[in-house]
């Protein structure tokens, strides 16, 4: 079954996937090895311990921003088309 790519948008055969933790977000096989080597940054980066609950907690936030599931800390929603109401 063909599906899209949460990261590139491409779209790309279920069927092809060869790391069965790539099913957990519909993502080509180039951009889940480009997660799985960001993910090695993030751990050594900021000395994550996977033995922790909430190191593999802050491990799973990172994923889900990189996936963009979810805001990165700081990130303004920005609508450059829309000026704002005069009061």
């Amino acid at each position: 079954m063909a599906k899209t790519c949460l990261k590139c948008g491409k779209t790309f055969d279920e069927k092809t996937i060869e790391d069965p933790a790539a099913s957990k977000y519909p993502a080509c096989q180039d951009c889940w090895k480009e997660w799985t080597t960001h993910a090695i940054m993030v751990m050594n980066e900021m000395r994550l311990d996977m033995s922790l609950p909430e190191h593999r907690k802050m491990l799973r936030k990172y994923e889900r921003m990189f996936f963009g599931l979810e805001k990165q800390e700081g990130e303004i929603q920005k609508n450059p088309d829309k000026r704002p109401e005069a009061s």
